[in-house]
């Protein structure tokens, strides 16, 4: 052990970038150590789980651990104190168990300390509120891993024989795919409607300014209603009105022309509207899509960013606090220093008369944590925009802005609603509304995308001073033609919106789900356009799933199994119970599948193979949907797109330089390669850079650097995980490198030069 390193405190850390900003915090006395995210977990290649022995875990440590740890376990010997800092959830706290185990630190050696935000006042602070280990927060995250371990290996193998090789399950995965493969079948079987809405113009005699009105009751019926379809997540209403024909308006147009048009109530009211809290995870996700064009996972990975630290005048300052959250809480010491800004900036007037105290509404929130918002508010996004990236900085002001509005005065609106009676109030009544802001509040600074609607609308209806009693002339009659509307595909903020609504997932979850569904080809983005929409393939999944696993694809259930690890979480309940529940159930259902599951059939189509002009048959694989010939002698093939169409090779200038045939450009599995048009006769293909150049199909490309085991040269392979070095001497030699984008495209240009001037 290096003499420098001799009596300082350790700290373990999750990330690098903690690394950094905390030991520039805590100075000399202490050496800051990463343990880069997880160290141990269960093993890779089998369950890792006994499960008739108590659900017992096998954990091993993480490759990328190994030569970490030896550094770890002696500047842990060598350390008087030692303080495990990983992030402040059941997460963080399961990686400091798993660091106490694999470091084999007795209870009196360490201390766990935990910070929502990486400042010095909260790094410092932390340490006089040092414990131990909480087992319970270790027990909750080691069931939800255990649990998801087992779902996951129990139901992929049963996916592999019943339908495809290479589809896997989930138990958060499996719902959040039905929520868009039910509302897929909702939009396939609605049934559109026509219906037309009538608004009429008025003026008061010798008053400005003329106004619109709706009519609203037709006959003593509403007129505008709503139609409640009860989906698997969510009611969606659609609306229509009782003129579901237009010859029916005529009888309405000739009572407006006739008359009398009185008004017979105006209603004057002063209405307040308070700001939204701040962000939690699932909004600031959900506010980042719709307001930056940021995807869940991009969002989160920049939030990381500014929670980390940035550097800042020689400083590196974390300038949010801790982005995994479902907490609205906020310090009252931050709370303090916000109402003197928002008074110093704005005015006395925007500081509300309470400070703001906003209630989770969030199924199994942790109310112990806090909201997501600034470490300090005086560090405004203008001031910190020449030290942020352009995605940083557009994240960075949305968080500031929604916080600061959130401790900001109600908006106060003067609202006006006047009914106005044609004929008599039995026959027709109409409805006209105004509104206009008599105090800004928190909107002087940050609206929803609903509150802008709202905004739009009201600007639009200024009213002239009307009193109950007052004739109105007639100016003008406008009908509108509509059509009802199926529910909307969902995107990633309204499907974030909707899990969380129902309890499914937790903060951490919500990215990662959208990512695995979006790889496994369950879901897919449609072409230009933000809607996420399920895939024959996830359809196909759902239906299997649901007929056979009814509780682990039921909402209420999943959300059931987050509130079961609440109470563990809160001591209230024992994990190993919860697993035995469970298994007990599962075990039947998956028995039950096995016998009673049929792989779905293959597809009859209308395409003819282009090779021998036979019938093609639509099947599937883990990379998709794809056409081939019903004769299975025959080679006849043609891929299919998410969205179901035919991938039609592109044609090029380039000739087969072996048969003379024109070369297409055609897509595979690991991308786009050229290939003679004469396939099956010639095989002959070439692969493509990421320039589209092409690059010989010679087999691995064997590049300059040399193995440091046996000194053969590494070869460029590639994986369903994606390229990378491996040495030539395999098997005997196993040795791997990861290597980078640019370094791959590096070494393919390196090698089309070679291949050029040979």
């Amino acid at each position: 052990m290096a003499s420098n390193v001799k009596g300082k405190k350790l700290v373990i850390v999750e990330s690098p970038t903690k690394q950094k900003t905390i030991s520039k915090i805590l100075g000399n006395d202490y050496i800051v150590r990463s343990s880069f995210g997880h160290v141990r977990d269960l093993p890779s290649k089998d369950i890792g789980v006994d499960i008739e022995n108590g659900f017992t875990p096998t954990y091993q440590p993480v490759e990328r651990a190994k030569k970490m740890l030896k550094e770890l376990t002696a500047l842990a010997k060598a350390a008087p104190e030692i303080y495990l800092a990983t992030d402040p959830d059941r997460e963080g706290e399961a990686i400091a168990w798993h660091l106490v185990e694999l470091l084999k630190l007795p209870k009196d050696r360490y201390q766990r300390i935990f910070f929502h935000e990486i400042t010095p006042t909260a790094i410092k602070e932390s340490f006089a509120h040092a414990r131990k280990i909480d087992d319970n927060l270790v027990n909750a995250q080691q069931a939800r891993r255990i649990l998801d371990r087992i779902v996951g290996y129990k139901l992929s193998p049963l996916l592999w024989r019943k339908i495809t090789s290479g589809l896997s399950a989930g138990r958060v995965q499996s719902v959040a795919v039905r929520l868009l493969a039910e509302r897929a079948k909702e939009i396939a079987n609605f049934k559109e409607q026509d219906y037309w809405t009538i608004g009429a113009q008025f003026e008061k005699p010798q008053t400005a300014p003329s106004f619109w009105a709706r009519v609203t009751k037709w006959q003593g019926k509403n007129v505008e209603q709503t139609t409640t379809y009860h989906l698997f997540a969510e009611d969606y209403k659609v609306k229509n009105t009782v003129f579901d024909n237009e010859a029916k308006l005529a009888p309405l147009s000739e009572v407006l022309r006739k008359g009398p048009n009185t008004v017979v109530k105006v209603e004057k009211k002063e209405v307040k509207q308070k700001p939204k809290p701040p962000f939690i995870t699932s909004s600031m996700q959900q506010d980042a899509y719709n307001k930056l064009g940021f995807s869940s996972q991009k969002t989160m990975m920049t939030a990381q960013h500014l929670y980390e630290g940035i550097e800042v005048e020689g400083q590196t300052i974390g300038l949010i606090t801790y982005m995994r959250t479902d907490s609205f809480n906020v310090s009252k010491l931050l709370q303090e220093q916000t109402k003197k800004f928002i008074g110093e900036k704005y005015g006395a007037q925007f500081v509300p008369a309470k400070q703001p105290v906003y209630k989770s509404k969030v199924m199994g929130a942790q109310e112990a944590h806090e909201a997501i918002h600034p470490t300090d508010v005086r560090r405004t996004p203008q001031n910190m925009k020449p030290f942020l990236t352009a995605d940083q900085y557009k994240l960075y002001e949305l968080i500031w802005l929604r916080f600061v509005a959130s401790q900001m005065a109600d908006a106060v609106f003067n609202t006006v609603a006047i009914d106005i009676a044609a004929g008599d109030e039995k026959t027709c009544l109409l409805r006209a509304n105004g509104r206009t802001i008599k105090f800004p509040g928190y909107l002087s600074i940050y609206k929803d995308q609903d509150e802008e609607e709202n905004n739009e609308e009201s600007t639009s209806a200024l009213l002239p001073i009307l009193t109950e009693g007052d004739t109105l002339n007639l100016l003008d009659i406008k009908t509108k033609a509509h059509k009802t509307t199926p529910p909307p595909c969902y995107n990633e903020a309204s499907l974030i919106k909707t899990l969380e609504k129902h309890g499914i997932g937790r903060p951490s979850t919500y990215a990662p789900t959208i990512k695995t569904i979006l790889d496994r080809k369950y879901i897919a983005r449609q072409p230009k356009s933000s809607k996420l929409v399920a895939t024959d393939l996830g359809i196909t999944v759902t239906d299997s799933l649901k007929d056979f696993f009814k509780e682990i694809m039921d909402l209420s259930y999943t959300a059931g199994v987050e509130e079961k690890l609440d109470k563990i979480a809160e001591g209230q309940e024992k994990w190993v119970e919860l697993m035995t529940v469970f298994y007990d159930s599962f075990q039947k259902e998956l028995a039950a599948a096995d016998k009673g599951m049929q792989r779905p059939a293959a597809k009859e189509t209308d395409e003819k193979c282009p090779i021998c002009g036979k019938m093609m048959l639509k099947k599937r694989s883990r990379f998709g949907e794809y056409l081939v010939c019903s004769d299975s002698t025959c080679k006849g093939k043609i891929n299919l797109t998410s969205t179901g169409e035919k991938v039609a090779p592109q044609q090029t200038d380039e000739v087969c330089d072996k048969c003379g045939a024109p070369m297409v450009i055609r897509q595979g599995r690991r991308g786009k390669f050229l290939a003679c048009s004469a396939y099956p006769k010639c095989k002959n293909t070439y692969s493509l850079d990421a320039e589209g150049n092409k690059v010989a199909s010679t087999g691995p490309i064997v590049t300059d650097r040399l193995c440091e085991k046996c000194g053969k040269p590494f070869v460029l392979r590639t994986s369903k995980r994606g390229e990378f070095l491996g040495c030539s001497g395999y098997p005997k030699c196993k040795t791997i490198v990861t290597v980078t984008p640019e370094e791959i495209a590096q070494i393919k240009a390196d090698h089309a030069k070679k291949q050029a001037n040979s």
